[in-house]
């Protein structure tokens, strides 16, 4: 989710970001009321997706740029979900142990995620950003499929919460499904591709897919040994 490398960036974008945070921000403050750690650890979780989305694109692209005469621009401006994500469970993880925090939030994180990200694409349409590769057909629509698969992922998640089909394990099958969707995905997208002919936000998609897998397992374990 890279913004197009001017200085003042796309206003669009800017207002789709703002308006995603207040999204979550109007939910867990709410849910602050019952316990005020939730604030805390929702603040911990924006923290780590801002951190992880700049070093994410840092890691994939940034880099690249060492050479370049707007380098200060390309990295202050650059960021990318591949990174926010991973980034803001870690930060929610860690909130919740130092606050000694047990419950469950990660459903309720899924379910709320897909909106702002859905918003934070319409931004990128109207930034120019995160275009795909040139095809037979034309370009590929890289960022309409990506609104697509959040969509999918929104109507998924409120069905399994709705039903209370996997419960606990939302936020690791969200992660799973956006980790392999968007190694699939990178391959039509206009990403530098350094790694072998791989992106750096495909490695960090295996990666952040296997980690997820890692905790489904974990928790699914604890989950039968309190049965």
């Amino acid at each position: 989710m890279n913004f197009p490398i001017t200085p003042v960036g796309s206003p669009i974008y800017a207002l789709m970001l703002l308006i995603g945070i207040a999204w979550g921000a109007v939910y867990w403050f709410r849910e602050s009321k019952k316990d005020g750690r939730v604030a805390l650890i929702y603040a911990a979780g924006l923290a780590g997706a801002f951190a992880g989305a700049k070093l994410a694109f840092l890691f994939a692209e940034g880099w690249l740029h060492f050479h370049d005469s707007n380098r200060w621009v390309i990295w202050l401006s650059g960021k990318s979900i591949m990174g926010a994500l991973p980034g803001g469970w870690i930060g929610v993880e860690i909130a919740k142990k130092v606050l000694d925090y047990r419950e469950n939030t990660g459903d309720r994180f899924a379910m709320l995620l897909p909106v702002p990200l859905i918003l934070g694409r319409i931004g990128c349409l109207y930034a120019g950003c995160c275009g795909g590769i040139v095809c037979s057909f034309g370009t590929w629509p890289s960022v309409p499929v990506e609104i697509g698969f959040q969509v999918a992922a929104m109507v998924c998640l409120w069905v399994m919460r709705g039903r209370h089909w996997l419960t606990g394990q939302h936020f690791h099958v969200y992660l799973i499904a956006y980790g392999l969707f968007r190694f699939g995905h990178e391959f039509l997208r206009a990403t530098p591709k350094p790694f072998g002919g791989l992106s750096g936000y495909q490695l960090l998609g295996l990666a952040t897919a296997f980690a997820a897998v890692v905790a489904y397992r974990q928790r699914d374990s604890a989950s039968r040994r309190m049965i």
